[in-house]
């Protein structure tokens, strides 16, 4: 899943907010009695993420739990993706029979804060396979109040794709760092070819990228946690660092993108690399599948995604996961689900099936992984102290809400009818407004 359909579904999620936590009921006292393995036992399961080839793996998988634990049942509900986030909510806010549910880490906290879902402390402490769990997977199960609220079963990360063949025809090197990206992208355009360096996001959620680059810029001052604030307080626009990495980000669209990638969303920049109008995308692992199918083998490649000038790279690591209804009569035997589910040899199938980056340690020692495509998501998750995982501030009650005008504030900055300085004092004192009612 793309950053595309994550945005959506936050949108939504946000939205839902208020109702969920002015909607809340205490939850039910869960009739925890069923032993593991009793007969009779139905599990009910909800997947979000939801796609025909998706659920047909889910349920290759589940009839193989079913076959080991022969008590147990599991009925699966799949709704439509577009929706799937808003159907859970509403599954949940009606206490509607449910014991697994698929969580993202922009609803666990709403979920959590509501008595949705159960902390899950009590099984991981006594679960062989905790500490098999990559770095980056343990900081999205926990990264609610520091709790395990669920178990991610997939990560996504950005890489670079590249062509292999323009830049070998040009004699120049993979850019490891965003100022040779721009070097990069500047020599291998020429609109005569309709050819460009870049596959720029100026359209939906075009703010995202601008935020990589300021992330970039000013390294590791910047707050993980909350990574629109910097670690002494201020919000990451107000800094010099910011404003150089939005000049350069217009510079990136001008002189190295396509005129019309202004409006370019998820489909467009993706498009524009397969079809062999730009020569570099950064983009999720869910690309590799669409790239393999329309690109020539050995015309293109993936690295990691490019450094700043402080000498690391932030991205926010989705990973949705494994979870638990906090009201389920059926735990024993939902956690022996979600363990299946989540087990090294189990949980490195459904991600390479998926196209998902996988979040255990030993899949770094699988070749899928270890060489190809695949490979520099591997090598970033083990470097992790120069390519960090960072989190949005999606729990504050004014994201959603800048998130709409963002995406305007960027078009308009990229036109030329917005500065950079004016940009970034506008989101600055948003998010210091923010901050402060916060407290």
């Amino acid at each position: 899943m793309g950053f595309r359909s994550w945005i959506s579904v936050a949108l939504q999620l946000t939205m839902a907010t208020a109702l969920l936590v002015g909607c809340s009921q205490p939850a039910a006292t869960p009739d925890s009695a069923s032993p593991s393995g009793a007969n009779g036992v139905t599990l009910k399961m909800v997947e979000s993420i939801t796609s025909p080839q998706r659920t047909a793996l889910l349920k290759d998988m589940l009839a193989q739990f079913e076959a080991k634990n022969p008590g147990i049942k599991v009925d699966l509900i799949s709704p439509p993706f577009e929706g799937a986030d808003q159907k859970i909510t509403q599954m949940l806010m009606a206490k509607e029979e449910l014991d697994v549910l698929e969580v993202r880490e922009f609803n666990a906290k709403q979920f959590s804060m509501n008595g949705f879902i159960e902390n899950l402390k009590p099984y991981t402490d006594k679960w062989k396979n905790y500490d098999q769990l990559t770095d980056v997977a343990k900081r999205r199960a926990t990264w609610v109040d520091k709790t395990p609220y669920y178990i991610p079963n997939g990560l996504y990360q950005r890489v670079l794709y590249y062509r292999t063949d323009w830049f070998k025809e040009a004699g120049i090197e993979v850019p490891k760092t965003w100022d040779e990206l721009l070097v990069a992208a500047k020599k291998l355009t020429d609109p005569s070819k309709n050819r460009y360096g870049y596959s720029f996001r100026g359209g939906a959620t075009g703010w995202d990228y601008a935020l990589i680059t300021m992330w970039a810029y000013n390294g590791t001052e910047v707050d993980p946690d909350s990574a629109f604030f910097m670690k002494d307080g201020r919000t990451l626009f107000s800094t010099p660092q910011s404003l150089e990495a939005m000049q350069y980000y217009k510079q990136l669209y001008k002189e190295g993108s396509p005129k019309d990638s202004v409006s370019w969303g998820f489909q467009e920049m993706v498009q524009g690399f397969v079809a062999g109008s730009t020569a570099m995308l950064i983009q999720d692992p869910d690309v590799i599948d669409g790239a393999k199918e329309k690109m020539q083998e050995g015309t293109w490649a993936t690295a990691p995604i490019p450094l700043g000038p402080s000498g690391v790279a932030q991205q926010v690591v989705g990973g949705p996961g494994w979870g638990m209804t906090a009201y389920s009569k059926h735990k024993e035997e939902a956690w022996k689900l979600i363990a299946f589910l989540s087990d090294p040899e189990q949980s490195t199938h459904f991600a390479k099936k998926t196209s998902t980056i996988p979040v255990v340690k030993s899949a770094a020692e699988d070749e899928f992984y270890k060489t190809g495509y695949f490979q520099p998501f591997i090598e970033m998750s083990q470097q992790p102290t120069k390519f960090l995982d960072v989190s949005r501030p999606v729990d504050y009650k004014g994201w959603g809400a800048w998130q709409s005008t963002a995406d305007k504030d960027i078009q308009s900055f990229l036109l030329d009818q917005l500065t950079a300085e004016d940009l970034l004092k506008k989101w600055d004192q948003y998010w210091t407004k923010e901050k402060a009612e916060r407290k």
